[in-house]
């Protein structure tokens, strides 16, 4: 995708901008900056990145993540503060998935220009 394909749909600005649609815009970028924020913890994301995959019990993603319960619990409260992720319990176990296709989304282009296998990226550059 080229750099004009890619923001196209991005708005125009001039000094003429409404002042309503500059609020508008504002309250976009302060929403932004916070998902952004919950994303920029390397727990965080490595919980999201096990969710993209379905849902995950507490117990499950302390193995996947090899940490101790109060740190996944911590990251996992930060989550669902910034709604990036929804509770459900059944009995005692208390199960997370994704709160929407956000993270999801975000993820995949993190996975592109990070995680993707060197041969893939080659392959498909």
């Amino acid at each position: 995708m080229d750099d004009q394909t890619q923001f196209s749909n991005f708005p125009k600005f001039s000094k003429d901008l409404p002042e309503e649609d500059m609020e508008m815009m504002m309250q976009n970028a302060c929403d932004a900056s916070a998902f952004l924020k919950a994303l920029s913890h390397e727990g965080r994301l490595m919980i999201l990145c096990h969710l993209v995959s379905g849902e995950k019990s507490v117990t499950e993603l302390e193995e996947l993540l090899s940490a101790r319960q109060a740190a996944v619990s911590q990251q996992l409260a930060r989550l669902r503060l910034e709604g990036l992720v929804t509770p459900r319990r059944d009995g005692k176990t208390i199960y997370y998935s994704l709160a929407d296709e956000r993270p999801e989304k975000v993820l995949g282009v993190v996975y592109e220009l990070f995680c993707k296998p060197v041969q893939d990226a080659k392959n498909n550059g």
